[in-house]
């Protein structure tokens, strides 16, 4: 739910004295539907948010840094380039309306960063003098060099009801904090991103876990398939130690020996069909060699097989818990935060120094699978594109600087559950976001993973990616440290 008219007539009223006069230093964008600006004035620095999320549209102060992705989005570019350094002549809510006018002075003229908060249909846009769109955040082709026209002129906007979109509890004030309204409303719509971030995992678990099921259950079908295949070899031990005994009797040419199966005490008589291309010898090496197959295979599968049923029993179960609403992530918090903390705030964990024995950190999995870290660019791109196999499991933290993960796996095999929270957790630790202890990590198969031409060592783009949520698990960490080396 988004900010109601009147909240945002409340915040404005609070922010707008501070802001007017101050100086814009710096412009981010955290998310695809946010923007952060930081402003110079009466000698501090604040910072705003401008949300454009469908979910959750609002505009106040922040009391902590957001984290923001190693490379600014293009309308963040846009910003930087066109706004970044202006100076705010004035900041005022439209006709009462969802929709805030942020008037800034830059080098190019007077612009109008306008935010309009209006739930589903929310949007950034920057306007010239003659409020024209120079740029928006969403559907930008379509917007660009059109007359700016509020939404009330499309479609009327009722006040305080249901098109308010409010969440009609009374915002709780804390008259001692400096921005009181801007508290207030950061406090509430961190709950309510920390509920969609529950709600949003929760889904994307379950299309996860059933994709899982259907996938297992492909496996486990294949595997009892090639078991009943190979069962035909198991009596050919037999064949061979009764050709082995006959020998003399087999003619090259011949296509099958009746013999006295001395096995059986009933001693019956069986017969054994022969290869006529084959020699007395070579039939009863070709016998022994398929039991010998028989054997390998009977010991590789029946522990893959009972691994899989395992794993298909552990999804089901996840499966009823997610269904029954009492599934909870991998790393249940209290507060899936995207916040940072302040500076002279301690990290979550510390990392002890790692030992250095040749290129890149390593470690072994709880599943005693080997992971790569790389300690710095030029090693993330030898361990990217030197070390890792395209099957290997690739991962890094989300948005962020960081270092590349990578786990060495099997061809054909997919990575244990504990492997990938093992490598998700370095990869936390190893980025930017160690200091808030907690983050999203991606992960992918190292085929999927591209070089970017022309950009310093290490970077990449990536598809197919799959996200976890991980926070710096201590007991984790310190499992991981002691199998480092």
């Amino acid at each position: 739910m988004s900010q109601s008219a009147q909240e945002i007539a409340a915040v404005v009223a609070e922010i707008a004295p501070v802001l007017t006069d101050g100086w814009v230093q710096k412009i981010f964008q955290p998310t695809p539907n946010e923007i952060t600006l930081e402003v110079r004035a009466s000698g501090h620095r604040l910072s705003l948010l401008l949300s454009a999320d469908p979910e959750m549209a609002r505009l106040h102060l922040l009391s902590q840094r957001l984290p923001n992705p190693a490379s600014p989005p293009p309308f963040c570019q846009y910003l930087r380039a066109h706004i970044q350094g202006g100076h705010i002549d004035g900041i005022e809510q439209v006709l009462g309306d969802r929709i805030v006018r942020m008037r800034i002075a830059t080098r190019q003229g007077l612009r109008s960063l306008i935010a309009e908060l209006t739930g589903r249909t929310a949007d950034l846009l920057v306007l010239d003098a003659e409020d024209t769109i120079l740029v928006a955040l969403k559907n930008e082709r379509e917007k660009a060099g059109q007359p700016y026209r509020p939404p009330r002129a499309r479609r009327e906007v009722r006040i305080g009801t249901d098109g308010d979109r409010g969440s009609g509890a009374p915002l709780q004030l804390d008259e001692k904090m400096p921005f009181p309204v801007s508290a207030a409303l950061e406090r509430r719509f961190q709950h309510r991103e920390e509920e969609l971030a529950r709600t949003r995992m929760q889904q994307a678990r379950l299309a996860e876990v059933r994709k899982s099921i259907k996938k297992t259950s492909r496996r486990i079908a294949a595997l009892r398939e090639d078991l009943v295949k190979l069962d035909r070899y198991r009596g050919y031990d037999r064949y061979g130690e009764l050709l082995k005994a006959n020998l003399g009797r087999i003619a090259k040419g011949q296509d099958r020996l009746t013999v006295v199966d001395y096995f059986d005490p009933a001693m019956p008589e069986l017969v054994i069909p022969l290869d006529p291309a084959k020699g007395p010898q070579g039939n009863m090496d070709d016998y022994f060699k398929k039991h010998r197959k028989f054997l390998a295979a009977d010991r590789e599968i029946r522990p893959r097989l009972e691994t899989a049923e395992r794993e298909l029993d552990i999804l089901r179960t996840e499966l009823t818990t997610i269904q029954d609403g009492s599934w909870q992530p991998v790393y249940p918090e209290p507060a899936p935060l995207r916040r940072v903390p302040p500076r002279h705030q301690p990290s979550a964990i510390r990392r002890s120094p790692s030992r250095r024995s040749g290129p890149f950190r390593r470690f072994t999995s709880a599943d005693g699978l080997p992971i790569y870290v790389g300690r710095n660019a030029r090693e993330n791109e030898e361990l990217t594109f030197g070390l890792a196999k395209s099957d290997d499991l690739w991962l890094h933290a989300h948005g962020t600087p960081g270092s590349h993960v990578v786990v060495r796996l099997e061809k054909g095999t997919d990575p244990p559950a504990e492997t990938i929270r093992d490598a998700a957790v370095l990869a936390l630790l190893y980025s930017d976001l160690k200091k808030s202890g907690k983050g999203e990590v991606i992960y992918t198969r190292r085929k999927y993973v591209r070089k970017v031409k022309g950009q310093q060592p290490g970077t990449v783009t990536v598809t197919q990616e799959k996200a976890v949520w991980v926070t710096l698990d201590r007991i984790r960490l310190e499992a991981l440290k002691e199998r480092s080396g």
